[in-house]
């Protein structure tokens, strides 16, 4: 691919994928705002425009009133609806004679208007002329409809590819270059560079050799660490909540750990999916299963939520919105969660099939591990896990005398508080005034109130002789299983009809509920049925887009009318119903995907009609050249500089601080200034919302607070100033080239040697006299030199890419 068509190719994804991730973000945190406290005095529906001004559809919201635009996307300054709602102007106040809107209200909408105002509403007119998306109209779009195993698929995966090409009369670019496929399928696998043995065996050895090295990257550990992290993207996996109360998760790293054991053992996907929706259900056979399975449904806990919401109720509601949202996107690549205030605009989810999920996620108590305190009044506690030989527990050990004093301490606090609720109520019992004693009382209470959670926060990790226990995130069945009523506009005080618990009416797949558990049993019994349309379908997908930089179906995290139809439904099918009746394994899959000659072309171009009849190579008429994504360039670093350190970190970095607020960890000096003070694999990195690694931030990291299935690829000016000035890069720079010093007598052998490491390639005849050059143009110190030459090859984008 051209340097140019590159640049087009990755502004191109990039806008995508962030516009995916928009309109996500306006759907569940925008437009109910909008519908709740502004459609009522300036919307269509509602017959009103109060100055000028109608907020219910994009154009409306954009062209603005009597004041001008209420919404000038980038641009939060002359975004008057920001101005209204801070209250920074008397004359344009809304809500008009109301208390200024939460302050987690307002820095969504700021976040919203900086990230572009992406907004998918039509026009009032468009909206009233399109029919809605029924039930029965959606069960005949293709998503909703069974995968069936396609005609003439005996030739697998080439035959389905050679169709379409034959279609266009295109031919398949030929096999790449051993170097070329070495490295593509090791990073793929694994994520990390081949070894100059490696490539020299793989250059002797033909296809024998190639089938050998693919079960090898298979079964390496390595394998759980790359594709392991695949799955935490779309896990929305994080070490801390995010939001306006970014307190840390400090157990998240169990569930991290989970997940690269699962994807190593190669649990059959149905299960790892049932294990996470509802672990703490299945029966175990012995304490270390039980534990395995406890941990593994920290994935309803990891999310981010509303710590600072001193309504229970709506605490409630909006965490089981959050657990209900991240399993429909990543599982089914839909979400039911567009559905809490009306029925879904664009997909056939109504706002009972969202009530009759929501009942599931509000009969399920959540443990996340967050006590009170200044910036929390939601306790999140913690699950006990088993006793277990040699297991990490990151706590800290108490002495008896400190246990003692912390459970003196919360008697003395109960005391307090029952003492001055027995003032309160005598005074009022009396007749007597006491408002003079607001503040006092107030202040009283809140000393109580967020002293209690840190000594409750600390006794619960520890027993009565001050052992630290072993603990983990997660979820059980709540001791109050319920139906959740059907709220008007999504809003608590207006509750309608109770909606039994349920799944949605679209998808034809049949299952009951135990009125004795929460139902999450049987939601991940029926999200995991081979009779499902969406979820096999949508794993094979994310597996395809991971080995080829796009998936048969574009949007990955979208499988919906509003999203792309497959390029290759056929291919699709054909694949999902191999993976299920493969036991649901993923290593067979990736394994039949790389083991076909539509893996193994090359990337070329020339002298051939493929880039005129196929420029989005949407036909795979040959191979895409690919960045490598932040994790991969930060650890091939390490692998080349000879530092990379191998084992698993026990617990996490975020495990070890004091206390439990973000905000405090710039103010450590124990800690590196951008948390990235280890080496080993970067998926070890500690994942805090909103505070991750330079190193990873500038390459493109995903986004924790969202289910992710493709990455934004970018391309900006700020990726090279880190690569030239980087500490990190300018440090493993320093190190390879002690390597190369080490290994290799003389200057020719160390820049072959470092070719070989880093591009896995011996340096043409050209480029040893532009290094020799370079040598001889700045004599000096021979390590520094080299260290300058070691940089320049870590910032290339030869280091980078993979054809």
């Amino acid at each position: 691919m051209k340097p140019q068509r590159l640049a087009v190719f990755l502004w191109a994804a990039c806008l995508q994928a962030d516009a995916a991730d928009g309109v996500a973000f306006f759907e569940s945190k925008i437009r109910p705002v909008l519908a709740e406290h502004c459609y009522e005095c300036h919307s269509v529906e509602a017959g009103k425009s109060k100055g000028g001004l109608m907020l219910d559809t994009k154009q409306g919201i954009r062209t603005g009133g009597d004041n001008g635009p209420a919404v000038v996307p980038g641009d939060t300054g002359k975004s008057l609806l920001l101005t209204a709602i801070k209250h920074s102007d008397p004359d344009l106040e809304m809500p008009p004679k109301s208390p200024k809107l939460p302050n987690q209200i307002i820095a969504d909408l700021e976040a919203w208007i900086s990230m572009g105002a992406p907004d998918p509403r039509e026009s009032a007119k468009k909206v009233a002329e399109r029919a809605p998306v029924d039930v029965k109209s959606g069960r005949q779009f293709w998503s909703y409809q069974k995968p069936k195993l396609p005609a003439g698929s005996t030739d697998g995966i080439d035959g389905f590819i050679r169709a379409k090409l034959t279609e266009q009369k295109l031919i398949a670019a030929p096999e790449a270059a051993p170097r070329v496929l070495l490295r593509r399928l090791c990073f793929d696998l694994i994520g990390l560079p081949p070894t100059p043995s490696q490539m020299q065996a793989f250059e002797k050895g033909g296809e024998a050799e190639y089938a050998r090295i693919v079960d090898e990257l298979l079964q390496s550990p390595r394998f759980g660490e790359r594709w392991g992290r695949h799955w935490l993207d779309v896990a929305r996996y994080a070490e801390s909540n995010g939001r306006e109360s970014n307190l840390t998760f400090p157990h998240a790293w169990r569930y991290r750990d989970y997940v690269i054991d699962a994807v190593n053992s190669d649990i059959p996907f149905d299960r790892f999916i049932t294990e996470q929706i509802a672990g703490d259900l299945l029966p175990a056979k012995d304490d270390a299963e039980r534990a395995r399975l406890l941990i593994a449904t920290g994935f309803l806990a990891i999310g981010p939520k509303g710590l600072n919401e001193m309504s229970k109720a709506q605490f409630a509601a909006d965490v089981a919105d959050e657990q209900l949202d991240a399993v429909t996107r990543a599982v089914m690549a839909s979400s039911v969660a567009c559905a809490r205030c009306h029925d879904h605009k664009t997909e056939p989810f109504s706002m009972e099939d969202y009530y009759a999920l929501a009942g599931i996620f509000k009969s399920t108590e959540t443990f996340y591990g967050n006590w009170i305190d200044s910036e929390n009044g939601n306790h999140g506690h913690l699950i006990r896990l088993p006793d277990l030989p040699a297991q990490v527990i990151p706590g800290k050990t108490l002495t008896a005398d400190q246990v003692k004093k912390l459970k003196a301490d919360l008697a003395k606090l109960n005391a307090d508080e029952l003492e001055q609720n027995a003032y309160i109520a005598k005074a009022k019992l009396e007749g007597r005034d006491i408002s003079g004693e607001f503040h006092k009382l107030l202040t009283n209470a809140l000393r109580i109130l967020w002293s209690r959670g840190g000594v409750e926060g600390a006794l619960e990790t520890v027993d009565d002789s001050g052992r630290a226990l072993p603990m983990c995130m997660g979820v059980r069945d709540a001791k109050r299983i319920v139906d959740s009523p059907l709220y008007d506009r999504g809003e608590l005080a207006h509750p309608g009809d109770v909606v039994m618990r349920g799944f949605p009416q679209v998808i034809e797949v049949k299952g009951t509920l135990s009125r004795q558990q929460s139902g999450r049993l049987e939601l991940a019994q029926w999200i995991t049925s081979r009779d499902h349309p969406l979820t096999a379908r949508v794993m094979v997908n994310r597996v395809w887009r991971h080995l080829f930089g796009t998936g048969l179906v574009r949007t990955v995290d979208n499988f919906g009318f509003s999203g792309e139809r497959p390029s290759h439904p056929e291919l699709l099918d054909y694949l999902a119903m191999r993976f299920m009746e493969k036991n649901w394994s993923v290593k067979a899959l990736i394994q039949e995907v790389v083991m076909s000659k539509t893996y193994r072309q090359s990337s070329e171009e020339k002298g051939s009609d493929r880039s005129t009849i196929d420029p989005d190579n949407r036909l795979l008429s040959r191979a895409n050249v690919r960045r490598l994504d932040a994790e991969a360039i930060r650890d091939s670093m390490l692998a080349v500089s000879g530092t990379l350190d191998t084992s698993r970190r026990p617990g996490s970095l975020v495990a070890e601080l004091d206390g439990q607020s973000v905000s405090l960890i710039g103010f450590n000096d124990k800690l590196p200034k951008d948390l990235d003070g280890s080496h080993r694999r970067s998926i070890y990195l500690p994942v805090i919302r909103d505070h991750l690694p330079d190193v990873l931030e500038q390459f493109d990291v995903a986004n924790p607070n969202l289910v992710t299935g493709d990455r934004d690829v970018t391309n900006v000016p700020l990726q090279a100033l880190y690569l030239m000035n980087g500490p990190y890069v300018q440090e493993q720079a320093a190190a390879l080239s002690a390597r190369l010093m080490k290994e290799k007598p003389t200057r020719e052998d160390r820049v072959r040697r470092a070719f070989s490491l880093c591009f896995s390639r011996l340096p043409e005849p050209r480029e040893l006299q532009l290094i020799e050059s370079f040598f001889q143009s700045a004599p000096g110190d021979e390590a520094k030199q080299l260290t300058a030459f070691c940089q320049s090859l870590l910032a290339s984008a030869e280091f980078r890419f993979v054809d």
